[in-house]
């Protein structure tokens, strides 16, 4: 896989092709891969994702310590009962990505794209451009195959460890991944993709992890609602014809600086900032007893 948006743009407009297009190319060099095979996972993977975006919109789970039940059934019936600041169709992305949250913290089955903390970002974006757009298994397919070289990309240069990076590596990662995918999905060019992906990690750099008493349900789920809105965001901006003057492996480079420069405590220790509250930390001391 190219690793520089110059040498990705470039081959990409030599052989007339998209990100998609390189990042299936690459996964056929596994001589146990088809591009049945490639297609099928895909596939059943964005099934899962459209399942945990959906699986709370119209129930609450029950979780130990009651952090985030039953956000996305209220966001969504907020979105059916009111007229909405964001629009019907911003806040039904958001209800979705709460969705998953749920989901995760009541152990129900996810994707983690790519993480399980960031989790409810690539469902909500996907699932929502699938029902807005109408969009056929072979633009979601594509989307995907981009958010996979995006975060093939951010792989290489840095990291989506909140424990590494911050929430800007997770919940970041996953908001450029689905930029990307978006862009893809409505007929973008490399390039778009790639700035998008840019813009996505510029406006969230130097984000912290801070989950309380260590598990990724508060704040996370905010953060994937917000990711989402990120993503679409600035894949609007960079459809626009926006750009990003420093390229995206720049970008994933700097993030992965900023992230080793962040305090231990606010990176997923359960330690610094929403963690660290009062409350917070009762609920640590809850959770982990003695070991708190």
């Amino acid at each position: 896989m190219l690793n520089t948006q110059r040498e990705i743009i470039d081959y990409c407009n030599e052989k007339g092709c998209s990100i998609a297009d390189l990042v299936l190319s690459e996964e056929l060099k596994n001589p146990h891969q088809t591009e049945e095979s490639l297609r099928a996972g895909l596939l059943e993977v964005l099934e899962v994702m459209k399942n945990s975006s959906h699986d709370a919109l119209e129930k609450s789970y029950t979780t130990r310590f009651k952090m985030i039940d039953g956000f996305a059934k209220t966001f969504n019936d907020y979105r059916k009962e009111k007229e909405t600041i964001c629009g019907d169709f911003l806040v039904g992305a958001m209800a979705m990505a709460f969705s998953t949250s749920e989901t995760n913290a009541a152990m129900g089955k996810i994707a983690a794209a790519p993480t399980a903390g960031s989790a409810g970002i690539m469902p909500a974006a996907m699932s929502s451009m699938r029902i807005r757009y109408n969009l056929d298994d072979d633009t979601m397919i594509k989307g995907f195959l981009t958010s996979i070289g995006i975060g093939q990309i951010i792989g290489n240069y840095a990291t989506f460890a909140g424990a590494e990076g911050g929430c800007q590596a997770e919940c970041g990662s996953a908001s450029a991944m689905a930029a990307a995918a978006i862009v893809e999905m409505l007929g973008g060019t490399p390039e778009m993709a790639l700035n998008a992906a840019s813009i996505t990690l510029i406006n969230v750099m130097g984000l912290v992890c801070d989950p309380i008493a260590g598990l990724v349900e508060y704040p996370c789920t905010f953060r994937n609602a917000s990711g989402v809105m990120n993503a679409f965001i600035s894949a609007d901006m960079a459809l626009a014809g926006v750009k990003s003057i420093v390229p995206f492996e720049e970008t994933v480079q700097a993030m992965g600086e900023v992230g080793h420069m962040l305090h231990e405590s606010l990176r997923e220790t359960g330690l610094g900032g929403i963690a660290g509250t009062k409350t917070g930390q009762a609920i640590r001391r809850e959770f982990l007893g003695d070991n708190a």
